[in-house]
Protein backbone atom coordinates (compact mmCIF):
# COMPACT_ATOMS: atom_id res chain seq x y z
CA UNK A 1 0.00 0.00 0.00
CA UNK A 2 1.58 3.14 -0.70
CA UNK A 3 0.35 6.93 -0.13
CA UNK A 4 1.25 10.00 -2.66
CA UNK A 5 1.20 13.18 -1.98
CA UNK A 6 -2.49 12.56 -0.80
CA UNK A 7 -3.57 9.68 -2.89
CA UNK A 8 -3.54 6.59 -1.67
CA UNK A 9 -3.39 3.49 -3.80
CA UNK A 10 -2.10 -0.15 -4.33
CA UNK A 11 1.63 -0.37 -5.15
CA UNK A 12 2.94 -3.06 -7.12
CA UNK A 13 1.32 -5.59 -9.26
CA UNK A 14 -1.57 -5.42 -6.96
CA UNK A 15 -4.96 -3.40 -8.96
CA UNK A 16 -4.16 0.35 -8.89
CA UNK A 17 -0.88 2.12 -9.35
CA UNK A 18 0.44 4.70 -6.89
CA UNK A 19 2.16 7.36 -9.45
CA UNK A 20 5.40 9.47 -8.90
CA UNK A 21 6.25 11.81 -11.68
CA UNK A 22 8.57 10.42 -14.40
CA UNK A 23 10.80 13.85 -13.42
CA UNK A 24 11.19 13.94 -9.97
CA UNK A 25 14.32 14.65 -8.91
CA UNK A 26 14.44 11.44 -6.01
CA UNK A 27 14.25 9.48 -9.60
CA UNK A 28 16.62 11.57 -11.95
CA UNK A 29 19.53 12.48 -9.47
CA UNK A 30 18.63 10.27 -6.19
CA UNK A 31 18.26 13.96 -4.47
CA UNK A 32 15.61 12.93 -1.45
CA UNK A 33 16.11 11.14 1.95
CA UNK A 34 14.12 8.39 3.28
CA UNK A 35 13.58 6.54 6.91
CA UNK A 36 12.91 2.95 7.38
CA UNK A 37 10.65 1.83 10.75
CA UNK A 38 9.70 -1.92 11.78
CA UNK A 39 5.90 -2.18 12.00
CA UNK A 40 4.64 -4.72 14.81
CA UNK A 41 1.29 -5.62 15.01
CA UNK A 42 0.06 -2.49 12.58
CA UNK A 43 2.75 -0.20 14.98
CA UNK A 44 5.85 1.85 13.61
CA UNK A 45 8.43 1.60 15.71
CA UNK A 46 10.31 4.67 17.11
CA UNK A 47 8.58 6.77 14.84
CA UNK A 48 9.16 9.84 16.24
CA UNK A 49 12.73 9.37 16.20
CA UNK A 50 12.69 8.25 12.52
CA UNK A 51 10.78 11.29 11.65
CA UNK A 52 13.00 13.64 13.28
CA UNK A 53 15.89 12.53 11.38
CA UNK A 54 14.40 12.83 8.27
CA UNK A 55 13.96 16.25 9.24
CA UNK A 56 18.01 16.16 9.84
CA UNK A 57 18.81 14.43 6.64
CA UNK A 58 16.32 16.60 4.91
CA UNK A 59 18.14 20.05 6.63
CA UNK A 60 21.59 18.57 5.28
CA UNK A 61 20.54 17.91 1.48
CA UNK A 62 19.05 22.06 2.01
CA UNK A 63 15.62 20.69 1.80
CA UNK A 64 12.39 22.12 4.10
CA UNK A 65 11.16 19.47 6.15
CA UNK A 66 8.02 18.10 5.56
CA UNK A 67 5.28 18.80 7.87
CA UNK A 68 4.95 16.17 10.36
CA UNK A 69 1.19 16.26 10.64
CA UNK A 70 1.10 15.35 7.14
CA UNK A 71 4.05 12.28 7.15
CA UNK A 72 1.59 10.73 10.33
CA UNK A 73 -1.52 11.47 8.85
CA UNK A 74 0.14 9.52 5.92
CA UNK A 75 1.22 6.55 7.70
CA UNK A 76 -1.64 6.29 9.55
CA UNK A 77 -3.52 5.71 6.48
CA UNK A 78 -1.09 3.41 4.89
CA UNK A 79 -1.30 1.01 8.20
CA UNK A 80 -5.09 1.10 8.54
CA UNK A 81 -5.35 -0.02 4.61
CA UNK A 82 -2.33 -3.01 4.85
CA UNK A 83 -2.60 -4.83 8.17
CA UNK A 84 1.14 -5.96 9.19
CA UNK A 85 2.21 -8.12 11.87
CA UNK A 86 5.85 -7.62 11.07
CA UNK A 87 6.40 -4.56 8.36
CA UNK A 88 8.56 -2.34 7.00
CA UNK A 89 7.20 1.09 6.72
CA UNK A 90 9.34 3.33 4.25
CA UNK A 91 8.49 7.33 4.14
CA UNK A 92 10.09 9.35 1.55
CA UNK A 93 10.74 12.76 0.86
CA UNK A 94 12.35 14.53 -2.59
CA UNK A 95 13.28 17.78 -3.98
CA UNK A 96 10.00 17.02 -6.26
CA UNK A 97 9.74 17.18 -10.43
CA UNK A 98 12.73 19.44 -11.54
CA UNK A 99 15.00 19.49 -14.65
CA UNK A 100 17.06 16.74 -16.28
CA UNK A 101 19.95 18.11 -14.32
CA UNK A 102 21.30 18.84 -10.94
CA UNK A 103 19.29 22.06 -9.88
CA UNK A 104 15.84 22.41 -8.44
CA UNK A 105 12.35 23.66 -9.56
CA UNK A 106 11.55 24.24 -5.58
CA UNK A 107 8.83 21.22 -5.25
CA UNK A 108 8.42 18.43 -2.88
CA UNK A 109 6.94 14.53 -3.31
CA UNK A 110 5.83 13.15 -0.24
CA UNK A 111 5.67 9.01 -0.81
CA UNK A 112 5.05 6.68 2.29
CA UNK A 113 4.56 2.39 1.90
CA UNK A 114 4.43 -0.12 3.30
CA UNK A 115 4.97 -4.47 3.36
CA UNK A 116 5.42 -7.71 4.57
CA UNK A 117 8.48 -7.60 6.37
CA UNK A 118 11.50 -10.42 5.53
CA UNK A 119 11.89 -12.98 8.69
CA UNK A 120 15.39 -12.13 10.47
CA UNK A 121 17.69 -15.01 9.32
CA UNK A 122 18.59 -17.70 11.04
CA UNK A 123 22.24 -17.47 11.28
CA UNK A 124 23.67 -13.90 9.94
CA UNK A 125 26.50 -13.74 8.51
CA UNK A 126 28.37 -10.60 7.17
CA UNK A 127 31.54 -9.93 5.18
CA UNK A 128 33.77 -7.03 4.25
CA UNK A 129 34.08 -5.07 0.92
CA UNK A 130 36.65 -3.17 -1.41
CA UNK A 131 34.72 -0.28 -0.89
CA UNK A 132 34.91 3.23 0.87
CA UNK A 133 32.91 5.42 2.63
CA UNK A 134 33.74 9.30 2.13
CA UNK A 135 33.62 10.37 5.23
CA UNK A 136 34.19 14.01 4.27
CA UNK A 137 31.20 13.77 1.49
CA UNK A 138 28.82 16.43 1.20
CA UNK A 139 26.00 13.59 2.14
CA UNK A 140 27.97 11.91 5.14
CA UNK A 141 25.77 10.86 7.44
CA UNK A 142 22.47 11.51 5.55
CA UNK A 143 20.23 8.90 4.82
CA UNK A 144 19.40 9.99 1.28
CA UNK A 145 17.83 7.91 -1.87
CA UNK A 146 21.19 7.91 -3.28
CA UNK A 147 21.81 4.25 -2.78
CA UNK A 148 23.50 2.65 -5.73
CA UNK A 149 26.43 2.35 -3.96
CA UNK A 150 24.77 0.49 -1.56
CA UNK A 151 22.87 -1.90 -3.77
CA UNK A 152 26.37 -2.84 -4.78
CA UNK A 153 27.89 -3.74 -2.56
CA UNK A 154 24.80 -5.91 -0.88
CA UNK A 155 25.21 -7.65 -3.96
CA UNK A 156 28.67 -8.60 -3.60
CA UNK A 157 27.61 -9.29 0.33
CA UNK A 158 24.49 -12.00 -1.03
CA UNK A 159 26.33 -13.54 -4.00
CA UNK A 160 29.40 -14.68 -0.81
CA UNK A 161 26.45 -16.19 0.96
CA UNK A 162 25.89 -13.17 3.66
CA UNK A 163 23.38 -11.09 4.21
CA UNK A 164 25.03 -7.87 4.76
CA UNK A 165 28.16 -5.68 3.96
CA UNK A 166 30.62 -4.18 6.07
CA UNK A 167 33.19 -0.86 4.93
CA UNK A 168 35.83 1.02 6.34
CA UNK A 169 36.46 4.89 5.85
CA UNK A 170 38.84 6.41 3.56
CA UNK A 171 40.83 6.68 6.85
CA UNK A 172 40.73 2.76 7.09
CA UNK A 173 38.45 3.41 9.67
CA UNK A 174 35.06 0.74 10.42
CA UNK A 175 32.25 2.46 9.26
CA UNK A 176 29.09 1.14 8.83
CA UNK A 177 27.09 -1.64 7.12
CA UNK A 178 25.23 -0.96 3.90
CA UNK A 179 21.74 -0.75 5.98
CA UNK A 180 22.84 -0.88 9.29
CA UNK A 181 25.47 0.34 11.78
CA UNK A 182 28.40 -2.04 13.74
CA UNK A 183 29.29 -3.21 17.13
CA UNK A 184 32.11 -5.24 17.55
CA UNK A 185 33.96 -7.05 20.52
CA UNK A 186 37.38 -7.08 19.77
CA UNK A 187 40.57 -9.01 21.91
CA UNK A 188 42.19 -8.16 24.30
CA UNK A 189 46.34 -8.48 24.15
CA UNK A 190 45.32 -11.97 25.71
CA UNK A 191 43.42 -12.90 23.14
CA UNK A 192 40.50 -12.98 25.58
CA UNK A 193 37.36 -10.91 24.18
CA UNK A 194 37.44 -7.46 25.33
CA UNK A 195 35.08 -6.71 28.39
CA UNK A 196 33.51 -4.05 26.44
CA UNK A 197 31.45 -3.46 22.90
CA UNK A 198 32.48 -0.53 20.74
CA UNK A 199 30.32 1.10 17.95
CA UNK A 200 32.29 3.45 15.13
CA UNK A 201 31.44 7.39 15.93
CA UNK A 202 29.52 9.35 14.03
CA UNK A 203 33.10 11.00 12.57
CA UNK A 204 33.38 7.86 10.96
CA UNK A 205 31.16 9.26 8.47
CA UNK A 206 28.33 6.45 9.51
CA UNK A 207 24.85 7.27 9.91
CA UNK A 208 23.25 8.14 13.03
CA UNK A 209 20.95 5.37 13.30
CA UNK A 210 17.53 5.10 14.99
CA UNK A 211 18.69 1.92 16.39
CA UNK A 212 22.34 2.28 17.39
CA UNK A 213 21.33 5.63 19.26
CA UNK A 214 18.84 3.75 21.31
CA UNK A 215 21.26 1.19 21.86
CA UNK A 216 23.74 3.64 23.18
CA UNK A 217 21.24 5.20 25.51
CA UNK A 218 19.63 1.70 26.96
CA UNK A 219 23.48 0.68 27.30
CA UNK A 220 24.45 3.43 29.85
CA UNK A 221 20.98 3.61 31.18
CA UNK A 222 21.89 -0.56 32.49
CA UNK A 223 25.21 -0.58 32.82
CA UNK A 224 26.69 -2.21 29.65
CA UNK A 225 29.87 -1.54 28.70
CA UNK A 226 29.05 0.03 25.28
CA UNK A 227 31.41 2.65 23.45
CA UNK A 228 31.97 5.08 20.71
CA UNK A 229 36.02 4.66 19.69
CA UNK A 230 37.46 4.50 16.55
CA UNK A 231 38.14 1.16 15.40
CA UNK A 232 40.95 -0.12 12.59
CA UNK A 233 39.16 -2.04 9.86
CA UNK A 234 41.91 -4.46 10.25
CA UNK A 235 40.77 -5.25 14.04
CA UNK A 236 37.78 -7.20 12.23
CA UNK A 237 39.95 -10.31 11.60
CA UNK A 238 40.34 -11.19 14.99
CA UNK A 239 36.88 -9.24 16.45
CA UNK A 240 35.64 -11.75 18.85
CA UNK A 241 32.03 -10.47 17.92
CA UNK A 242 30.08 -8.42 15.46
CA UNK A 243 26.77 -7.44 15.87
CA UNK A 244 24.49 -5.64 13.50
CA UNK A 245 22.15 -2.73 14.29
CA UNK A 246 19.05 -1.45 12.12
CA UNK A 247 15.67 -0.98 12.33
CA UNK A 248 14.34 -4.47 10.84
CA UNK A 249 17.69 -6.44 12.04
CA UNK A 250 17.36 -4.84 16.13
CA UNK A 251 20.45 -5.46 17.67
CA UNK A 252 21.48 -8.86 15.24
CA UNK A 253 24.87 -10.99 16.82
CA UNK A 254 26.47 -12.55 13.22
CA UNK A 255 27.33 -16.13 13.57
CA UNK A 256 29.78 -15.56 10.35
CA UNK A 257 32.44 -12.63 9.27
CA UNK A 258 33.99 -13.25 5.79
CA UNK A 259 33.36 -17.33 6.06
CA UNK A 260 35.31 -17.42 9.53
CA UNK A 261 32.88 -18.86 12.59
CA UNK A 262 31.81 -16.40 15.37
CA UNK A 263 31.32 -17.90 19.44
CA UNK A 264 29.65 -14.58 20.67
CA UNK A 265 29.99 -15.00 24.09
CA UNK A 266 27.35 -13.02 27.27
CA UNK A 267 27.90 -9.59 26.59
CA UNK A 268 27.49 -9.21 22.88
CA UNK A 269 24.15 -11.62 23.55
CA UNK A 270 23.16 -9.23 26.30
CA UNK A 271 23.07 -6.59 24.34
CA UNK A 272 20.30 -7.75 21.88
CA UNK A 273 18.62 -9.15 24.37
CA UNK A 274 18.56 -5.46 26.06
CA UNK A 275 17.48 -4.12 22.64
CA UNK A 276 14.57 -6.72 22.54
CA UNK A 277 13.07 -6.31 26.13
CA UNK A 278 13.33 -2.16 26.19
CA UNK A 279 11.76 -2.01 22.75
CA UNK A 280 8.47 -4.14 23.82
CA UNK A 281 8.54 -1.43 26.57
CA UNK A 282 9.02 1.57 24.52
CA UNK A 283 7.39 1.39 21.30
CA UNK A 284 8.35 5.11 20.47
CA UNK A 285 11.00 6.34 22.44
CA UNK A 286 11.80 10.11 22.19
Amino acid sequence: MVWVDGALAAGGAAGGRAVVDALDHGMTTGDGVFETCKVVDGVPFALSLHLARLARSAAGLGLPAPREEEVRDAVGAVLRERALARGRLRITWTSGPGPLGSERHGGSTLVVAAAQAPSPATAPSVVTVPWTRNERSATAGLKTTSYAENVVALRRALAAGAGEALLANTRGELCEGTGSNVVVQLRGADGRPAPELVTPPLSSGCLAGVTRALLLRWAQEEGLPLVERTVPVGALRDAAAVLLTSSLRDVQVQTRLDGRPLAPGDLPLRAADLFARRAAQEVDPR
